[in-house]
């Protein structure tokens, strides 16, 4: 229906008639009006429209006769009727003009919901003001209104025009009193066309009301609201209609209605939202339309609507709904209905739809991505409804088969309408879409047709982000393939689709592609290959995860169809050339049941493990492992060899011929069928902890005292400044060795020398090479001490060393064992030695202080400086205790002499320190002790391990045992230490041997060795040797055993003597005259200092500079005397050149000596001499 526009009539006074065209047609150049705002009495809420059309039509153009009687709609009739008036005379108004106003007036009243606008013209120069104040004479304008405005309402407006005058502020009062009257007009038409439909929907239950008739009202409104560009309200009418319609359905009220459905020609093929492919209008007020074709008219009104509001998503949706719904009300009078004609409706209607909405798009602004995606899946909705209809004509023509997924299509039977229908099939009516007709006749044709809709469908499908419905329709045509022959592309489908459908858990969908996939394979008889293995694979993966196999077979042949499956997959792994590894699939599980049990007469570890089969049928294998990692990637297998593998949960001991112990996580699992591998992670990363709450499982492999172990220790001896060497020691424990090899790495780019590794207590043979130490032939119990040397690592504190050991024992020589192991071994020493030299004469005293470098307690039992023994004299003073402890708080202090013969010492000494570390100390003592009592009791070696961890953890833990034990040896253990139950006596029995040890055992005793650090020391070597002294003289009054008194103010005679010493300097030193000079200590508090404080003398080996000095106390008490300072100066004269300053080291001799000075009272005088001239 094309919306009609709204009418406006002119009419002018005949004097004006001239004047009236030309303002009409200048008022048309300013159509259509715009932004005209509608509050409607029957809306409370203001409707904008935005742009309105308006006709401007002669008043005596019309002609009454000539209106339907029939509301089409409000806007057949004008709204709004102007009259232009050009009179300026009041004389000639009031003669003749203001009579023909109101003869047009008059005319004009008697139409109903019409308003009335009379627009006086003047020229510009001539516009009427409000001149009452002024002019008494009232204007033309003035007596118009004074005789036409009978109301309130002001329906005159007067009009300053020229011709040629284009500006919008002329009109702008002619234009907004157009918009009041046409809104007042309006706003009457609506009330009044509702109260109609309020009157009749009122009457609907009363006998003679006509559905029709209301419908014909309705839609009048609708129809206005459409011509006036409000497209909501005009829909919302027409859903009003709807539901008015299916209330008189649900009513089964429809005697207003022909039949249900009188096919004629092209019904089934023509487009389903044409409104003029039949005289619909004329068929509702003969009340002989049918149910379809007003339910296709409505459909093709509401479809029109939204598409002038850009809703093409609600168009095709509405149209899905109609032709699903509708089609299946004709499925119960389907036998009344020409053949195939619900099928080609259906069809035709939906493409039709799709080709409807393409063409009114043209004309739509650019959808957002979100429209455009919604748009697209409700195409997709309507293809593939269309698509369906072919499924239906298929299988009942024989060229589907009438399975799944075709059949899905076949409607369920109906219930047979309640509306009238026509009694017989028409037997001149079939349809007429020669489409559907040619791909009836020819089977080729339909696969056509089929295959290009299907292509629509999942084009769009893809557009719009449905990716299972486009894969669901590509499976479709995978299946078409199959029914007519052509294998490989419908294989090639089958196998692309699951990885489609796995990334979205359509695990049904997955399922019957893989299936298929298969019996398609089996099919062209291709060879059970790896692309095969992995098919199978990927369906079993499906049948596990969901048993909905009902897409696939039914549930009686389903064990039988898996058993076949699982025998050719073991026949198909059985003739791969090379292995195939599969990850992570669910058909099987390994779980580890418990912690690792050791062997008692081997080293191997076996461990538990339930490997469930989630097949209905028995799985044939040959070997089932599991992988361990702990610390630093050290990783073992377990494994076992397995015939089969029975549904549910099987029970299985796997074997790992190793001497590692410790924490192990779970890492990978596997089972081996002929070639190929299925293996399984088990890791648990944060994003499957987070999704699953998989947590790590964790492994115990226990310690075997019996296995073969090996330790990393620092080497016992160190010397500094040589090549570092770590001890590693191999406890053959009940191994008898045929052939062991040991290798060692560290990080940070440490490297070890074993070529030149040396074994301490040789055992077998020892073969270090440049890879490895190689040793064969190690009896059992028995320990090998191997020293092996190592790039330099002092940048550690420790050193993180992870050693490999395969070896081969003599009773089972065919069997490699392994084991790995981490142990951080101490780079740094634990104590640090500092050294403090002091020269006296050829006397050197070097003080050596050692300090503690960790936390830890030091013991030390000695420390030697050694030496060349020719023409070198070094004497200790040693301590009174034989053992002395280096606590962090407390370092000790060893004081050497030197006495060297020939001068400076020029080979480095060596400083022997013999340690041993406390704790080290303790714990030996503690496994000696726990050893021996073990030796007398019947208590398993585990449980002495066990106690020992206990007491050294708490030793740990708690240092108030250290300070007695460092000084008395005696170690005190708290009997309330909380301990494991039945380690009780073994507990008491340790305290009563420590109690006995105390009293008896002397310090130096322990079961942990010494260790030796060789520490090189530097003599150093000092040019010249001073030492200073300040000697007073003897008094005449003095006595040999009685001094004599020294008073404050007293001057006192002495001297300043300097001896010299070039011994421990080079010996062309010697050769050399060094000046020095001397400076004495400036102390003008304690004393005053008279002759010569500073001055220059030669120094020569062994002898003394002197200078008298005469010092004056100035205040009493007990004072130090002052200092000397003597440095060299540089060597000049005879063209020598100077090579620096000589080193010099100055001691004073008085230093430790103070002066009695007493109080005196009264004065003396002294006559003071200033010391001798210079000699």
């Amino acid at each position: 229906m094309s919306s009609q526009h709204v009418l406006l009539t002119f009419a002018a006074a005949p004097q004006s008639s001239e004047s009236c065209k030309q303002v009409i047609a200048a008022l048309r150049s300013q159509l259509p009006l715009r932004s005209i705002h509608w509050r409607s009495a029957s809306r409370p809420s203001i409707r904008t429209i935005q742009e309105l059309e308006v006709t401007l039509v002669a008043l005596d153009s019309l002609r009454d006769e000539l209106t339907s009687q029939v509301p089409l709609t409000l806007l057949e009739k004008p709204l709004l009727n102007l009259l232009v008036v050009t009179c300026e005379d009041n004389e000639v108004y009031r003669a003749t003009v203001k009579r023909q106003i109101k003869d047009w007036q008059t005319s004009v009243l008697s139409r109903k919901n019409q308003e009335w606008l009379i627009v006086h013209v003047v020229r510009p120069d001539t516009k009427v003001v409000d001149r009452k104040f002024f002019n008494m004479k009232s204007s033309v304008l003035d007596k118009i209104k004074a005789d036409f405005n009978v109301d309130k309402r002001d329906r005159c407006v007067q009009l300053a025009w020229s011709a040629g005058e284009q500006s919008p502020a002329v009109w702008a009062d002619l234009i907004s009193k157009i918009k009041d009257g046409l809104l007042s007009a309006l706003d009457n038409s609506v009330l009044s066309r509702e109260e109609e439909l309020k009157r009749s929907e009122s009457q609907r239950h009363m006998p003679g009301w006509n559905f029709c008739t209301y419908f014909t009202l309705k839609e009048s409104l609708a129809s206005s609201y459409e011509g006036i560009n409000l497209f909501e309200d005009a829909l919302e009418q027409y859903n009003e209609l709807e539901a008015a319609f299916m209330q008189v359905l649900r009513e089964k009220n429809m005697s207003w209605f022909g039949s249900l459905i009188h096919p004629t020609l092209n019904d089934d093929s023509m487009p389903l939202l044409s409104t003029s492919k039949k005289p619909y209008r004329d068929l509702i007020l003969a009340n002989t339309i049918s149910v379809f074709d007003l339910r296709i008219y409505l459909l093709s009104r509401q479809s029109a609507l939204l598409s002038k509001l850009c809703q093409p998503s609600e168009i095709c949706w509405k149209a899905f709904t109609f032709l699903s719904t509708f089609g299946r009300r004709l499925r119960g009078i389907e036998s009344s209905l020409p053949d195939y004609f619900i099928e080609s409706w259906t069809f035709s209607s939906a493409l039709s739809v799709l080709d409807r909405c393409d063409s009114w798009a043209s004309s739509w602004p650019e959808l957002d991505a979100q429209s455009l995606t919604r748009y697209s899946a409700r195409k997709g909705e309507l293809i593939e409804l269309a698509k369906s209809q072919l499924d239906i004509l298929g299988i009942r023509e024989g060229y589907l088969p009438s399975s799944p997924p075709f059949s899905l299509a076949i409607p369920a039977p109906a219930v047979a309408s309640d509306s009238p229908i026509t009694d017989n099939k028409s037997s001149d009516c079939s349809i007429s879409n020669r489409e559907i007709i040619s791909a009836i006749e020819n089977k080729e044709t339909f696969y056509d047709l089929y295959t290009t809709i299907s292509n629509r469908a999942i084009d769009v499908c893809v557009k719009a982000g449905r990716r299972k419905f486009a894969l669901k329709i590509l499976g479709s045509l995978a299946v078409l393939d199959i029914y007519r022959g052509r294998l490989s592309n419908a294989l090639t489908i089958f196998t692309s689709l699951p990885a489609h459908y796995a990334p979205h858990g359509w695990t049904s969908l997955e399922s019957l592609m893989l299936s298929r996939a298969i019996d398609t394979h089996a099919a062209l008889k291709k060879p059970r290959d790896r692309e095969w293995i992995h098919i199978l694979l990927a369906f079993l993966k499906t049948y596990v995860t969901d048993r909905s196999t009902e897409l696939v077979m039914s549930e009686d042949d389903i064990m039988e169809y898996i058993a076949g499956l699982v025998s050719a997959l073991r026949e198909a792994a059985e003739k791969l050339d090379s292995d195939l590894i599969h990850s992570d699939l669910p058909v099987i599980s390994v779980s580890v049941d418990g912690d690792a049990s050791p062997s008692e007469e081997e080293d191997s570890l076996s461990l538990e493990v339930i490997v469930q089969n989630r097949l209905p049928c028995d799985v044939l294998i040959d070997e089932v492992s599991v992988t361990l990692t702990g610390q630093d990637a050290n990783r073992l297998r377990f494994a076992a060899r397995v015939s089969k593998l029975s549904p549910g949960d099987n029970h299985l001991t796997l074997n790992c011929a190793t001497a590692c112990c410790g924490l192990y996580v779970l890492d990978n699992s596997e089972t081996q069928i002929s070639r190929l591998r299925l293996q399984w992670s088990h890791k648990a990363s944060a994003s499957t902890v987070a999704a699953k709450g998989t947590m790590l499982s964790l492994v115990r492999l226990p310690h075997n005292p019996r296995a073969l172990d090996i330790q990393l220790r620092q080497s016992p001896e160190v010397d500094l400044g040589t090549i570092s060497r770590v001890l590693l020691v191999l406890s053959t424990r009940h191994n008898d060795i045929s052939m062991a090899t040991i290798k060692l790495s560290a990080p940070g780019g440490v490297s070890f020398d074993y070529a030149n590794a040396q074994v301490q207590n040789p055992a077998g043979e020892f073969d270090p090479s440049e890879s490895c130490i190689k040793i064969a032939g190690v009896p059992k119990d028995t320990n090998m001490d191997i020293l092996v040397p190592h790039t330099d690592a002092s940048r550690f504190s420790a050193m993180k060393i992870d050693v490999k050991v395969t070896y081969n024992t003599i009773s089972q020589p065919t069997i490699t064992r392994t084991l790995r192991k981490s142990h951080n071994v101490n780079v740094s020493l634990p104590i640090a030695v500092n050294v403090e030299d002091f020269f006296r004469g050829k006397r050197l005293f070097s003080k050596f202080t050692i300090s503690a470098t960790t936390h830890q307690y030091v013991r030390l039992s000695s420390a030697d400086l050694q030496g060349p023994s020719h023409g070198l004299k070094i004497t200790k003073y040693r301590s009174s205790q034989a053992l002395m402890t280096v606590s962090p708080q407390n370092p000790i202090n060893y004081v050497f002499t030197i006495e060297s013969e020939h001068g400076p010492v020029l080979e480095p000494l060596k400083l022997v320190i013999v340690y041993r570390i406390l704790r080290e100390e303790v714990v030996a003592l503690i496994h000696a002790i726990l050893d021996d009592i073990l030796a007398q009791t019947s208590h398993h070696v585990s449980q002495g391990r066990e106690l020992g961890a206990s007491v050294i953890q708490y030793l740990e833990s708690d240092t108030a045992w250290v300070e007695l034990y460092s000084t008395t040896g005696e170690l005190l253990i708290p009997s309330t230490l909380e301990i494991q139950e039945g380690l009780g006596e073994l507990f008491t029995s340790l305290q009563q041997v420590l109690s006995r040890l105390a009293h008896s055992r002397p310090l130096a005793e322990s079961p942990c060795t010494w260790r030796e650090i060789r520490v090189p020391v530097d003599v150093p070597r000092m040019n010249i040797i001073a030492a200073a002294r300040i000697k007073f003289h003897s008094s005449p009054l003095e006595g040999p055993e009685k001094p004599a008194p020294i008073y404050a103010g007293q001057p006192i005679s002495g001297t300043l003597s300097i001896r010299t010493s070039l011994h421990w300097g080079d010996p062309e030193s010697k050769l050399q005259k060094y000046v020095l000079r001397y400076d004495i200590e400036e102390r003008i508090k304690d004393w005053l200092v008279c002759g010569r404080k500073r001055g220059e003398f030669i120094a020569r080996d062994g002898e003394t500079f002197s200078v008298p000095l005469t010092l004056i106390a100035l205040h009493h008490g007990e004072l130090t005397l002052p200092k000397i300072e003597v440095k060299p100066l540089p060597l000049t004269g005879d063209g020598m050149t100077t090579n620096g300053l000589p080193n010099t080291d100055t001691h004073q001799t008085h230093g430790a000596e103070t002066i009695l000075v007493l109080p005196r009272g009264g004065r003396s005088t002294f006559v003071v001499g200033m010391g001798l001239h210079d000699e």
